[in-house]
């Protein structure tokens, strides 16, 4: 089951920012495969609300930290095998009747490029199944049942009849002749071609494990712990917005009595930075990633929605105000039809005067303030409390 967070949270939160802007991609982005960072962003882009899918992850992370497991295979050869299993043009199968006198003057003066680039995938490969067998040693006397699954999928996959013909493989051979290329080939390409996929993948698996736990080792980040009881509540202790340099951690405790929060403060108080760092420590918590805060216990939600920096939609006519008004509208609508969200708003109608942007946020919490399965932090303005007078 998903965690529900739309594009605006995601950009609020800056989890996957622009390549000009630092994100929380980038903060735990120390993969070493394209297709390990391609893995992180789908991880962080879609939280999950399932215990043990949130705990599991934990696990598995907490286990590569603990264990201090570098991800050890040659980073290079992974694109390599990627290409060469994309192509299965049954046309470039290679035959033992090809390998005549005129391929192999082809080969010595360099011209026969498409037998060395499957030659170098089939090496790639062979160099591929060499370090998974090194690494999965690594892994074999573990005491993680979540990382269990991946390891007993691999060892099945490693066990069928094809591969055979890499039993006995425990050095990677510095060069193929034609024959054993066409072998193999014929084995990697064609036979099972979905089944090397597969290990490829939890291989990226294992590349983002590595990098999430080398990230939370070296920035003292916690693993936060799921409150399994009926009652919604949400304790930080010492959680600071991971982002910012020398930033102060702060303590926050949430519970359904005490489930609608009111910042207030001057401007450049701190206040945004403070919600940021309350929603990122909630989201990362439900990717399953460590949490920059000494401690933090946690009911599972169901998504989050915040509002900080909206943006203007002006290209459509839009004011400000009717892009406020049309968020809130959104958001009430999914507390009407889920409980245990975190909803969050920074400075409500801004687009508006002081005294109408007043009326409309105290109307808009007391609409909110019966839910209290949800939670909610709305910021206001020194201005927007004086409204009133």
């Amino acid at each position: 089951m998903s965690f529900k967070a739309d594009h605006q949270t995601i950009n609020d939160l800056k989890i996957i920012g622009t390549n000009r802007e630092q994100d929380i991609y980038a903060l735990f982005n120390r993969t070493r495969t394209r297709g390990g960072a391609a893995m992180l962003k789908d991880m962080l882009l879609y939280p999950r609300s399932r215990e043990e899918e949130i705990r599991g992850r934990v696990n598995i992370i907490k286990y590569f930290k603990e264990k201090e497991i570098n991800f050890s295979f040659l980073p290079n050869i992974f694109d390599t095998i990627e290409h060469y299993l994309s192509n299965i043009d049954e046309r470039t199968r290679l035959s033992l009747h090809e390998d005549n006198f005129q391929r192999k003057f082809n080969n010595i003066i360099g011209s026969d490029t498409e037998y060395q680039q499957l030659n170098k995938g089939v090496l790639s490969t062979l160099v591929f199944f060499v370090e998974l067998k090194s690494f999965l040693s690594k892994l074999d006397e573990n005491d993680s049942a979540e990382l269990n699954k991946d390891v007993v999928s691999i060892h099945e996959i490693l066990g069928i009849r094809e591969l055979e013909i890499i039993k006995d493989l425990d050095k990677i051979p510095k060069k193929l002749s034609y024959a054993d290329t066409a072998r193999y080939d014929k084995v990697f390409r064609f036979k099972i071609n979905k089944e090397v996929k597969k290990l490829l993948y939890h291989v990226y698996a294992f590349d983002v494990y590595s990098a999430v736990a080398e990230v939370a080792k070296e920035q003292g980040f916690c693993f936060a712990t799921i409150n399994t009881g009926d009652t919604n509540s949400i304790e930080m202790y010492g959680v600071y917005h991971p982002l910012v340099p020398n930033a102060i951690g702060n303590d926050l405790l949430i519970g359904e009595n005490s489930n609608m929060i009111f910042l207030t403060g001057a401007n450049m108080a701190g206040k945004s930075t403070f919600m940021k760092t309350f929603s990122i420590a909630i989201y990362l918590a439900h990717v399953g990633f460590p949490v920059p805060a000494k401690k933090m216990r946690f009911s599972i939600q169901n998504g989050i929605f915040t509002t900080i920096n909206l943006p203007d939609n002006l290209n459509l006519g839009l004011s400000h105000f009717y892009s406020e008004v049309s968020r809130v509208k959104k958001v009430a609508e999914s507390v009407n039809r889920n409980d245990r969200l975190i909803i969050v708003f920074d400075e409500l109608f801004r687009g508006t005067n002081v005294k109408d942007a007043y009326d409309a946020t105290v109307a808009v919490a007391n609409a909110f303030a019966g839910k209290r399965k949800c939670t909610f932090i709305i910021s206001l303005p020194i201005l927007l409390r004086r409204a009133k007078n």
